[in-house]
């Protein structure tokens, strides 16, 4: 079976996560500078089998759009572009990055490791995914 990565998309970094073989559980792999992100996707899909990305949808509670909702807007058809044979889906990524600051703050980090931008973005995408596979089985 291929994989599937999760997309925790923003204007700076980007969080990476990705389901094992199976899809079964969602790992965190790296926060990924977002104007790297098509080159880090294109080598690691190189090594790794993947079937579907899924990218984290900015929206507010309301279901109103965020800030950040545009630019993914404007990342999927570069996306869509660039793996065109790889489906790419929205995924619900409301509250995503407060659980992660929660998850962090609950594995007993010194403050400075919590507050790591970078950490919160692949968490975030790791719980995305993890929500995802839950909901699929």
């Amino acid at each position: 079976m291929a994989r599937i990565l999760a997309l925790d998309y923003g204007k700076k970094r980007t969080g990476v996560a990705v389901t094992d073989p199976l899809q079964i559980i969602a790992t965190g792999l790296e926060t990924v500078d977002t104007n790297e992100l098509i080159g880090y996707l294109k080598k690691y899909m190189i090594n790794e089998p993947v079937e579907k990305v899924l990218i984290g949808y900015p929206l507010n509670m309301d279901e109103s759009p965020t800030d950040a909702t545009p630019l993914v807007d404007k990342f999927i058809p570069k996306f869509q572009h660039v793996f065109p044979n790889l489906p790419i889906e929205k995924a619900d990524e409301r509250l995503t990055s407060k659980m992660a600051s929660a998850a962090i703050s609950g594995m007993g980090l010194k403050k400075k490791a919590r507050e790591r931008k970078d950490l919160i973005d692949t968490v975030a995408a790791v719980i995305m995914l993890q929500e995802y596979l839950e909901n699929k089985h």
